[in-house]
C-alpha cells in the first residue's frame, strides 16, 4: 500500500483547523441542545469510543450506547473544544479539551480524532474521556520537616 503525502498551505490549515473547532463546538452543541441525531450525524461509520474499559466499535455501537445521555431533559455533562490542531496533510485533527458535570466542575477531558471526508465535512474517528484527578483533597498534608 502506497501513502501520498501532501501538505496544504498556512492558510489553507488555518481553514481547516477552524472548521474542526467549528465542528467540535457543534458536536458539544448536540448534547446541550438534547439532539441525539445531531450528535450521530458526526460520527464516521468506522469511530471507535473508549468509554471506560470497554472500547465501541462503529458508528451504530457508539450511538446505542450514547443515547442514555441524551434521555434526560438537562445534559449530564459538557466539553467544548480546547485545542485543535490539524495534520499538514489537511485530513486528520485532533481536539482537546474539559469535560463539565451539570453544575460546571471540571471532571474530566477528552481527546478527538477528526477525519476530512469530503470538504467542510469533519467526522469524528476516536474519543477517549479521561477523568480529572481530584488529588489535593485524596492526599493527607505533608507535614512539616525540621531541617
Amino acid at each position: 500500500m502506497t501513502m501520498q503525502a501532501w501538505a496544504v498551505d498556512a492558510a489553507q490549515l488555518k481553514q481547516l483547523r477552524q472548521q474542526v473547532i467549528d465542528t467540535e463546538t457543534a458536536f458539544g452543541k448536540s448534547m446541550a441542545q438534547r439532539d441525539h441525531a445531531s450528535f450521530v450525524s458526526f460520527l464516521a461509520d468506522d469511530a471507535v469510543f473508549f468509554s471506560g474499559t470497554k472500547v465501541l466499535r462503529g458508528k451504530q455501537a457508539v450511538a446505542d450506547h450514547w443515547r442514555g445521555f441524551y434521555q434526560t431533559v438537562q445534559a449530564p455533562f459538557s466539553w467544548e473544544a480546547g485545542e485543535v490542531e490539524v495534520l499538514d496533510s489537511g485530513n486528520l485533527a485532533i481536539s482537546n479539551g474539559p469535560v463539565h458535570d451539570r453544575n460546571g466542575k471540571h471532571i474530566a477531558n477528552f481527546s478527538s480524532i477528526w477525519r476530512l471526508e469530503s470538504p467542510g465535512v469533519w467526522r469524528i474517528v476516536f474519543d477517549r474521556g479521561t477523568e480529572v484527578c481530584d488529588c489535593k483533597k485524596d492526599l493527607p498534608p505533608i507535614p512539616a520537616t525540621q531541617p
